[in-house]
Order: structure tokens, then C-alpha cells, then sequence
């Protein structure tokens, strides 16, 4: 049975399909590890708050 994602890692899917952008290519542009985007992603840690405003400031 799958989990809800969470609104965040919702919004860094969609817009990653959208602009058919890459972990690697997302994560450069956010100044973060693909390793750490990939935890934020499948929700296995929260991001930080500055974490969070980048990524939400980037895909909105």
C-alpha cells in the first residue's frame, strides 16, 4: 500500500515532470545533494525550513 506524498514532494514531482527535469539537474539548481533531494522526495527526512522555502521558491 503506497503513502500519500506529501504536499512538497508532490509539488517537486509535478514539476519535474512538467519542465522533464532530471534529480540531478533539480538538485544542482537547488544546492543540494541528489541524495538529499531523493530523501525529501520519497519523505524519508523533512527538509529544513531554508530547504523547504528554496524548493517551494524554485517549482512555484
Amino acid at each position: 500500500m503506497a503513502e500519500k506524498f506529501s504536499t512538497l514532494a508532490e509539488e517537486i514531482i509535478n514539476y519535474q515532470k512538467k519542465n522533464d527535469m532530471p534529480d540531478t539537474a533539480l538538485a544542482f539548481n537547488l544546492h543540494i545533494s541528489v541524495e538529499r533531494l531523493h530523501n525529501i522526495k520519497s519523505m524519508e527526512s523533512q527538509p529544513t525550513p531554508d530547504e523547504k522555502r528554496t524548493i517551494e521558491q524554485f517549482v512555484r
